[in-house]
């Protein structure tokens, strides 16, 4: 703990400030908590004194009846994905399934004998038509909900606004999608470290780790990094998304025989979903899925 103490408290020279030391005796964890207790409580605080808006309606936001910055009407409104989704990429799928394929083994020495393993899907995919010719390599992913209206504006006030308190309510939504809970580890897609920088936070990891602690398995962000850059998948058309992140990522050998959820925020074409998923089964992950807030459809 640093403190500033300025020359009217001790015997110093005038016009100085001067930093001390102080060595609590506390632990740091606990330190830490009350830390962040305090930053929670400041911010509810301030809510209740100053006025707010909704971030998906512009509305004032009420008090009694909101979720973190978006009231209960939007947030109720928030248009979930009700129909099936493909298996690979979380597509929605009209109607009935358009195909639907006997499961792929996911263990990497299954994947040199052509034999199943004890973690291979036993039921059938369903695939949307471009994953019939180019799955993506996790044995599912799924999506909440669809990236437009309400819930497009309150991804982007978590991503590009500071909304960060918005990861816990996001991650109860995930949480509420997932198939299984079977993991050993979560990681979330990397930033670049410069966007990063420059933002502050991963919002990927900000719901990676919120998911985590709902779900009690850890959210270990060194089974994945980000080894060069490239442009903003969004900024690109479709055709080129997959040579932009072709390589980009690299996993950790902490990888190995372990099964992995990769958690992102938006999933558009799954490219890099496909990437990461490829560096972590090439590392010798055992089981790879992924799922994301929204699909953009």
């Amino acid at each position: 703990m640093v403190s500033t103490i300025c020359e009217g408290c001790i015997g110093v020279t005038p016009g100085l400030s001067y930093n001390v030391r102080v060595q609590s005796r506390l632990p740091s964890a606990l330190l830490r908590t009350g830390s962040s207790a305090l930053t929670f409580l400041g911010r509810e605080a301030l809510g209740i004194v100053l006025p707010s808006w909704c971030v998906a309606c512009d509305r004032e936001l009420s008090w009694e009846s909101r979720t973190a910055s978006c009231c209960a009407t939007c947030w109720a409104e928030l248009p979930k994905i009700e129909n099936a989704k493909c298996d690979s990429c979380a597509l929605p799928l009209p109607g009935r399934p358009v195909a639907q394929l006997p499961g792929i083994p996911v263990l990497p020495d299954n994947r040199e004998t052509g034999q199943p393993g004890d973690r291979a899907t036993a039921q059938p995919r369903s695939l949307c038509i471009p994953c019939l010719t180019n799955p993506l390599p996790l044995e599912w992913c799924e999506a909440w909900g669809e990236y437009r209206g309400s819930l497009e504006r309150v991804l982007h006030a978590l991503k590009f606004e500071r909304h960060d308190f918005l990861d816990d309510a996001l991650a109860a939504l995930v949480d509420d999608t997932l198939r299984d809970r079977d993991f050993d580890a979560l990681v979330a897609v990397p930033m670049q470290r410069a966007k990063e920088r420059k933002r502050g936070y991963n919002q990927a990891e900000l719901l990676a780790r919120a998911l985590a602690r709902r779900i009690g398995v850890p959210c270990d962000m060194r089974l994945l990094t980000r080894r060069r850059g490239g442009a903003t998948q969004s900024s690109l058309p479709k055709r080129e998304r997959a040579a932009n992140v072709h390589g980009a990522f690299a996993a950790s050998t902490r990888a190995k025989g372990r099964a992995i959820l990769i958690v992102d925020d938006i999933s558009t074409t799954g490219e890099t979903l496909r990437a990461c998923a490829a560096a972590l089964r090439d590392a010798g992950a055992s089981r790879v899925c992924a799922v994301a807030v929204a699909k953009a459809i």
